[in-house]
């Protein structure tokens, strides 16, 4: 028994050194908008989503009692998420702040209360840690719609321009971390998201290997030309990362209609 608990602290810690550093991805975004004094064309959902998951498996943690590494990393993911959300209020524009704070009241104020007040004053002891732990777990699934759609676009352009390695790898590394972390204590509400984590990380770098030497899209670098899509990838316990990913879909029409126009320039000269 005793081994087993070593066992999950050392995997634990291994969780929140990676964690860490997925929490702390988005920097060069907000580096950027600080540079600019814009959001150009950035959600604050991702962000608001990445907040409500820390603060849920935070609240787990401290009810469940047991779980002090959980307690650190969400602890650092709610301070972090803030702070990206409060810098991006700064430079959003006025509808994209209002629609901001209406998010922020919704999700992370009201529905967190709803959670919070209905588990803690109409649940007791065990009944209380299961349905807190199953709330996180669903909304853990719910959240893996995220990087599915980073996988359409990859099988769907043949193109893995849009689906970094890296976060592939570190989805991937992530989820064995705390998978065996939630093993180690046999607690089904940590171990279970992380399967479809693991699952889901190496489904990415089966199509990386696929797809690598794929034909590439091409792309502007100029964000005002081309229409982007945020795309938020949170780990089942919280941590996150925001990709930034063209909309194909506009961008193959506006390559199109180029290419139209410029057949019509060509039969008009001749």
């Amino acid at each position: 028994m005793e081994k087993h608990i070593h066992l999950a602290f050392v995997f634990g810690i291994l969780g929140n050194i990676i964690s860490f550093m997925v929490f702390l991805a988005p920097l060069p975004t907000f580096y950027r908008i600080w540079k600019k004094k814009s959001t150009q064309g950035f959600q604050s959902l991702p962000y608001l989503v990445a907040l409500f998951s820390s603060m849920l498996w935070l609240y787990y943690a401290i009810v469940k009692t047991n779980a002090r590494l959980l307690i650190t990393i969400n602890s650092f993911g709610c301070v972090i998420e803030t702070i990206y959300i409060v810098i991006y209020t700064i430079y959003a524009t006025k509808d994209a702040r209002i629609l901001t704070v209406k998010l922020f009241m919704v999700m992370n104020v009201g529905s967190f209360a709803l959670i919070f007040f209905t588990t803690q004053f109409g649940m007791h002891g065990s009944l209380r840690v299961q349905v807190l732990g199953w709330i996180c777990v669903s909304f853990a699934v719910c959240v893996f719609a995220a990087p599915l759609c980073i996988v359409a676009k990859v099988i769907r352009t043949k193109s893995v321009e849009f689906m970094p390695f890296n976060l592939s790898f570190f989805l991937t590394l992530s989820a064995i971390m705390w998978f065996a972390y939630g093993l180690l204590l046999k607690d089904i509400c940590i171990a279970l998201p992380n399967v479809l984590g693991f699952t889901l990380g190496l489904l990415q770098m089966l199509l990386y290997a696929i797809y690598n030497k794929g034909s590439k899209v091409s792309i502007k670098e100029d964000y005002a030309l081309n229409p982007m899509t945020n795309v938020v990838v949170v780990n089942p316990l919280g941590t996150c990362e925001v990709v930034t990913i063209p909309d194909i879909d506009i961008v193959t029409t506006q390559g199109k209609d180029g290419a139209e126009e410029k057949e019509k320039n060509v039969e008009n000269l001749a």
